[in-house]
């Protein structure tokens, strides 16, 4: 059984280092977070890594596609400088990398499968191969705003927690199917855009025992991140840690 905490490191802590980082994920260890959340994509010769973007171009210092890279090219990118130039030396880390470093620290991870678009398939099985190798004693699930990504992780790896994440309003219209799907596929999360959540849907979600968690394109504040809890939802994604110290102690 995933016990969620109610809160999660997202990208580790992005708003305040490189996002996506192992520097990232040691930031957000600092204020005692107990879980984070990566985006990982694989690379030309199929080594899972992370990367929020479908391109190299915003965080890193390569242009492009990264499935056009081998990982030991990736591995030598500056993937700190965009943010602050005395983080130079921040590359993209392999997800076995940072499953170590979660091993290491006791830290739970949300694994976001990003859509790799044409290569959904490679993507989760590279990850899920490394996962059965790995067998991690820490806590850990998989995510995403792609169905077919989910529908493969099932597949692949039958018992794995899976929840599906949703960014815009046009599942209101028929939210039920949304459900379903998420029912068809055993997942036992689902998230919500902070834009686009209600109590009715919170209640639907609980009436069929999926756990809630909850983004934002900026970092959720205290006041709100309590008025979601109060609601009913179990994980908020922060950008930045400060002023939860009464939750995170």
């Amino acid at each position: 059984m995933i016990n969620l905490p109610k809160v999660i490191g997202h990208r580790g802590a992005k708003d305040l280092v490189p996002e996506n980082t192992l520097i990232s994920i040691n930031e957000s260890i600092k204020y005692n977070v107990k879980w984070i959340e990566v985006d990982v994509k694989v690379s030309k010769d199929n080594i899972p890594f992370l990367l929020h973007d479908d391109l190299l171009d915003r965080t890193t210092t390569a242009t492009g596609n990264p499935c056009n890279y081998l990982y030991k090219e990736i591995k030598t990118l500056d993937a700190g400088s965009w943010f602050d130039k005395k983080f130079y030396f921040a590359y993209p880390p392999s997800l076995n990398e940072v499953l170590s470093f979660c091993s290491n620290k006791i830290l739970g991870i949300n694994i976001e499968l990003k859509p790799n678009k044409g290569k959904e398939k490679e993507n989760v099985i590279a990850i899920s191969n490394l996962i059965n190798q790995f067998r991690p004693k820490f806590q850990y699930y998989f995510s995403s705003f792609d169905y077919l990504s989910l529908k493969l992780m099932r597949r692949y790896m039958p018992g794995s927690g899976l929840g599906y994440l949703l960014d815009n309003s046009n599942y209101k219209k028929d939210f039920n199917s949304i459900i379903r799907k998420c029912i068809n596929l055993k997942c036992f999360s689902i998230g919500f855009n902070k834009n686009f959540i209600n109590k009715n849907i919170i209640k639907l979600c609980k009436k069929n025992n999926l756990a809630i968690t909850v983004f934002s394109k900026r970092n959720i504040k205290y006041k709100s991140a309590l008025k979601l809890w109060e609601n009913g939802v179990d994980s908020i994604f922060l950008d930045n840690p400060n002023y939860y110290e009464k939750i995170l102690d």
